[in-house]
């Protein structure tokens, strides 16, 4: 299925993404403290919290390996542990 998604992104246009908070989904040029990246990604979970192409986002990061920004409700790292096999 995610290689469909990374073929086809019309869904982008349905994303609660788009628009002047679009910023809040990666981090700044500049140092982030902790709590400050805390805040941003926050806000955006929330904002992919409502987004009805959710599922479509997490399969195309994940499809293509994003390796930056919160796409489908999760961060670079939760996206990891979601493709990383878990040690037997």
């Amino acid at each position: 299925m995610a290689v469909r998604m990374v073929q086809d992104r019309t869904w982008q246009l349905q994303a609660a993404c788009r628009g002047p908070e679009s910023a809040l989904f990666f981090p700044p040029t500049y140092a982030e403290r902790k709590d400050e990246r805390d805040a941003r990604e926050g806000h955006a979970k929330s904002i992919c919290a409502l987004c009805p192409v959710r599922s479509e986002c997490l399969d195309y990061a994940v499809g293509v390996g994003e390796q930056h920004g919160i796409w489908g409700g999760l961060t670079e790292a939760e996206r990891r542990l979601l493709v990383t096999p878990a040690p037997t």
